[in-house]
């Protein structure tokens, strides 16, 4: 079958991920949409089940930092666009392995530009065409004081953990790759993402199974960090958008114009899980328990995506508190996927099912 495009998604198994495959799949079935994914403990293709059939879709299992694995690759599926998602993201494994970050974030990157720059050049009409697409975080940007300023696409880069700095390196090695190569490459960088198939051990989905199984709430400091919250299907149609609109070159924030104090965001979820669940409303609060900040914790991030409103039309398309009660629906009416995921059992799977390829 001939195509009209090939893309490569990258960590295409993982939370935000496997969202931006089933909208690709879906959207666009005269584009073959390879997944490529190393399925590392958040990586899981039962993520996928629903479009893993489809004609226009194929899985590969692979690691993004070996180059010459990823060159044949690109050879082999004639990929015009690549839209990078596979990284490690969580801060506090972060700040125990930041080896694994550094390797991941910044090395894998490295050899995916590599190699589409190698592959593209080999083409007659080179560049054209084509496009390097890499998915990065508001983290990169540092933390901002308590008052009405918002991280823009000027901000200047100050991370502040292991995570943020492999992220903002990233960064910076796409944008050279735009200066020096001319590939042709935008990046974007988004808020806190929230929804369905997210690995359990970020606040949400780790909450809702706590209060559901009336496990301690473990809140650093006093609840007081605020984060931006952005519906992961909102990112996904900000990302189609950038990749086939967005300005190359260009950088361009996603954000929710949604900020929420971690305490705040905690008691929403105790009253909308103790709701669902037919408990007295706020019966969970009980279970919250402060714990000694993490080292580096940034107080406060929220995100300017003026631009990309004002450019291309995007804009969320819920309020929180119905993105957030469609996730806790989704997690308390999924919760064998949840119980598969904790005890390790898709990832064992998975080994076996690729051992040796």
């Amino acid at each position: 079958m001939n195509f009209k495009r090939n893309l490569l998604i990258t960590g295409g198994a993982g939370f935000i991920g496997s969202h931006v495959v089933r909208l690709m799949v879906r959207k666009y079935p005269d584009y073959r949409i390879v997944n490529l994914d190393k399925l590392t403990y958040a990586g899981n293709l039962a993520n996928l089940r629903d479009v893993e059939d489809e004609p226009n879709y194929c899985f590969v299992k692979g690691d993004i930092c070996d180059f010459e694995a990823v060159y044949a690759l690109m050879q082999a599926y004639r990929i015009d666009g690549v839209i990078h998602l596979a990284a490690e993201s969580h801060v506090d494994r972060s700040i125990k392995d930041p080896f694994t970050f550094a390797r991941t974030n910044v090395l894998g990157t490295l050899a995916l530009l590599q190699a589409a720059k190698c592959y593209w050049e080999t083409l007659p009409e080179g560049f054209e065409g084509k496009r390097f697409y890499h998915i990065s975080t508001d983290e990169v940007y540092g933390a901002l004081p308590f008052d009405e300023s918002r991280f823009s696409e000027r901000t200047k880069y100050d991370p502040h953990s292991p995570y943020s700095a492999s992220k903002a390196s990233s960064d910076h090695f796409v944008r050279a790759y735009h200066d020096t190569y001319n590939l042709p490459t935008v990046v974007t960088n988004c808020s806190n993402n929230y929804g369905p198939y997210q690995f359990p051990e970020k606040l949400i989905p780790l909450f809702i199974n706590n209060i559901r199984n009336g496990k301690p709430l473990p809140v650093y400091g006093k609840g007081e960090n605020v984060r931006d919250w952005l519906y992961v299907e909102d990112h996904a149609r900000a990302i189609d958008l950038i990749f086939h609109r967005g300005r190359v070159g260009e950088s361009y924030n996603i954000g929710g114009f949604n900020e929420w104090r971690n305490i705040d965001l905690v008691r929403l979820l105790i009253k909308t899980v103790d709701r669902l669940l037919g408990r007295p409303e706020g019966s969970s609060e009980v279970l919250i328990t402060y714990v000694t900040d993490r080292a580096g914790h940034d107080l406060r991030y929220a995100i300017d995506a003026t631009k990309l409103k004002e450019e291309l039309g995007w804009e969320p398309s819920l309020q929180f508190e119905e993105g957030l009660e469609k996730t806790v629906r989704w997690y308390l009416d999924n919760a064998s996927w949840l119980a598969r995921i904790t005890s390790g059992e898709y990832e064992k799977y998975y080994e076996e099912m690729y051992a040796g390829r």
